[in-house]
């Protein structure tokens, strides 16, 4: 079978090395499952790998993207037509994606795919972050807070007993949907005010890093906890007692399959429950205006390529 997929044979910018490419899947192992697309999104965690900022573990040539859903097409009888999320196995921004059988998640009847091919990346580490750094009587500072990890662990952690959550936003354009989920916004331009609130601070789960991180730290009580998942400011800042790292993929090595398993058993009903960001549809053959629109400044909803329109 011959399918097209949006591929990568060298490191670089993604609107420079990715390229549409025809690929041709073989004999379906016993153990695999193989999956036609309906939808993917476009997160930095599937851009970040394409610059080769993780080389060493990222072989070449490689198909971009790691999260989204389709339709089983081939595999045990049981699962044919049903709605998987093919996760771990091929890069997800093609049209067809083999994965081991095991590890694919089944999705309920009652989520749409939309919000069924997001409900990896960002659920999955707001849950785990959450478990492992609980905030239950705790003050909570996010950074990022308009991204759609923070808004999960906003209100996920107000849910797990949080005290307050105080969330920074660059945007103004965030701060009316914080304070509707009951998250309290702070612009990323008042400093004085971010050093305020980080100084009666329990816990930060920060995904910028750079400057940011400097002032939070600069401020923060030595019994505060500084959790970083993510450097989206490109920049590093100085390391301190307080400062714990979370990386996803060392916490999937140990998962067991059924553990695997029973993480997405408990994010389908809070996801459903909770506010996420918007959407904005692209077909798969418009990608390069998907990648355009991720990069404007100030977007308010997540691009998501499409692969097959008619189960949206």
């Amino acid at each position: 079978m011959n399918h097209l997929a949006l591929g990568y044979r060298r490191f670089g910018e993604p609107e420079s090395v990715l390229q549409p490419e025809i690929s041709a899947s073989g004999p379906l192992r016993p153990d695999m499952l193989r999956v036609q697309m309906i939808c993917s999104p476009i997160n930095a965690s599937d851009l970040i790998p394409v610059t080769g900022a993780y080389r060493h573990r990222t072989p070449l040539p490689a198909v971009a993207g790691y999260e989204g859903v389709g339709v089983v097409i081939e595999g045990p009888l049981s699962l044919r037509g049903k709605r998987v999320l093919p996760l771990r196995g091929q890069g997800t921004w093609q049209q067809v994606v083999d994965c081991p059988a095991e590890l694919a998640i089944p999705v309920p009847d009652g989520i749409d795919s939309v919000l069924a091919g997001r409900a990896y990346i960002n659920p999955l580490a707001a849950q785990m972050l959450i478990a492992l750094y609980p905030p239950r009587g705790k003050r909570v500072l996010l950074t990022a807070a308009g991204s759609d990890c923070a808004v999960l662990l906003g209100q996920w952690a107000r849910s797990a007993g949080a005290v307050e959550v105080y969330g920074i936003h660059r945007s103004s354009v965030h701060a009316d949907k914080l304070a509707a989920m009951g998250i309290t916004p702070v612009s990323q331009e008042n400093t004085a005010k971010i050093a305020q609130i980080a100084a009666q601070t329990d816990i930060v789960y920060d995904a910028t890093g750079g400057g940011l991180a400097e002032t939070i730290l600069g401020a923060l009580p030595e019994s505060g906890l500084f959790v970083c998942y993510g450097l989206l400011s490109g920049k590093p800042f100085r390391q301190q007692p307080q400062v714990r790292w979370f990386h996803i993929r060392n916490t999937l090595d140990v998962l067991s399959a059924a553990a695997w398993q029973r993480e997405f058993h408990a994010i389908w009903p809070k996801l459903q429950a909770s506010q996420y960001g918007d959407v904005t549809l692209f077909a798969f053959s418009e990608w390069r205006a998907a990648l355009a629109y991720y990069r404007q400044a100030g977007r308010t909803s997540k691009p998501m390529l499409t692969m097959m329109p008619r189960y949206l």
